[in-house]
């Protein structure tokens, strides 16, 4: 028999399908596992796994009315971002989804005015013009068998307001509190049904990003460019493919880690992707990448972050590349899609750099150097905000300066300082 781990998912796609038929808690507790052994990682896989359990707790959990809903998100948030709390993203999923609560929310109550909830309002208005009714003795009224029908066009014409039975009739029957609870049932689901679309537009975005992003590739690439690339990410790729189809440049990888012996060179799939399209590539170590940076025509580098002053959270490494490109004066690129923008204005520097596994540099068999040297591999890396000349996102190219009201538009301002740690 296999066990029964065999049923838990160890990457994404195998998560989302394990969703189906479970309950809210297992899902949220095997999200939680899956971050913390970092079976799903990276920005894309954290965004979209984050969504798609928010969506259960919209779906599944418990609530009569918006703070409650409210509160249920936040502490679902809070618990995921606290199993992965270098994964940025996905505070920022938890607040998008907060403020599209908030905005349907107020949609919802806006459109009530003149909705389910105004029948109250019509019912408590006939009551205070009673006296006026009697005028209308020649008009016939309607069999109480029928005032159901009556009620339903109570919204559509003055006459059927007026000519509608006594509210003070239907008291004995009961019937004035059944379209007050059938207009809250009714709106708890269809603010429930407006937020599941919203959080699956979301998700939409977050599949469509490299796809928007590589769409500007033949505006920022031009013919008989050199374009350095570290450790390009696979929305950096597509963007190079996508310029590919139509500019023929140079492409130059650079990368920390030497290739094994016997082992491909980095990056070979891109390598040979572009190599197809008659672009030349260059594999370049990033302690030599100075050596090459006054032939380099632009720095496209990939970002798992972007806070709200402009700085990002990379690859380890891309500091050293950015501060290279300033040096001599190249513009550096960075392209990210718009749910990587955070808006948290402090973040601790030291706890976005993660170190990894520096088994790559120094062997354990040179037993002297792992017993006298501490070897340390920066996975992630923080690069301040003056070494970035542009930021392109699935809305375009953007300046720092634009990067607050693209933030504005994303996120609301009881959410952006919301504490999920």
């Amino acid at each position: 028999m296999a066990p029964s781990q065999a049923s838990y998912a160890p990457n994404l796609e195998k998560f989302l399908k394990f969703l189906k038929g479970q309950s809210l808690e297992t899902s949220v507790e095997a999200l939680i596992s899956l971050l913390k052994r970092k079976q799903i990682k990276g920005s894309e896989g954290c965004a979209t796994a984050t969504a798609h359990i928010l969506l259960q707790v919209v779906a599944k959990s418990r609530w009569s009315d918006v703070d409650q809903l409210l509160d249920n998100v936040q502490k679902v948030g809070a618990r995921l971002a606290q199993a992965a709390p270098r994964e940025l993203v996905i505070g920022n999923i938890i607040r998008r989804v907060l403020g599209l609560i908030r905005d349907e929310a107020t949609e919802d109550r806006n459109g009530n005015e003149f909705g389910t909830d105004s029948v109250s309002d019509i019912q408590s208005i006939s009551t205070d013009h009673g006296p006026a009714l009697p005028r209308l003795g020649t008009v016939p009224m309607r069999p109480p068998a029928v005032s159901t029908a009556s009620s339903f066009h109570i919204s559509k014409s003055l006459f059927n307001l007026l000519s509608a039975a006594d509210p003070a009739d239907s008291t004995t029957t009961g019937s004035p509190t059944t379209p007050t609870f059938q207009g809250l049932t009714s709106s708890v689901h269809s603010l429930r049904s407006e937020v599941i679309d919203g959080i699956e537009e979301i998700m939409d975005e977050i599949s469509q990003v490299a796809d928007q992003i590589a769409s500007f590739a033949e505006v920022q690439i031009h013919p008989g460019d050199y374009i350095l690339v570290h450790r390009p990410s696979p929305t950096v790729e597509r963007f190079l493919i996508r310029a590919a189809a139509k500019r023929l440049f140079t492409v130059l990888i650079a990368s920390s880690t030497p290739p094994k012996g016997g082992s491909d060179a980095p990056y070979a799939s891109l390598r040979k992707k572009l190599n197809s399209a008659r672009v030349n590539t260059i594999n370049v170590m990033s302690s030599g990448l100075v050596a090459y940076m006054p032939r380099v025509s632009k720095v496209i580098m990939g970002a798992s972050a972007v806070l709200s002053n402009g700085a990002i959270i990379s690859d380890g490494g891309s500091g050293l590349v950015a501060r290279a490109a300033r040096e001599f004066s190249k513009p550096v690129i960075v392209l990210c899609g718009v749910y990587k923008l955070c808006p948290e204005v402090t973040y601790d520097l030291e706890g976005a750099i993660e170190l990894g596994d520096s088994s790559s540099y120094v062997s354990f068999a040179d037993g002297p150097i792992v017993n006298g040297v501490e070897v340390e591999n920066a996975v992630s890396e923080f690069v301040p905000p003056d070494l970035i000349d542009l930021y392109i996102t699935n809305l375009g190219p953007h300046t720092r300066d634009h990067l607050d009201s693209i933030m504005a538009d994303h996120y609301k301002p009881e959410d952006v300082d919301l504490t999920l740690q």
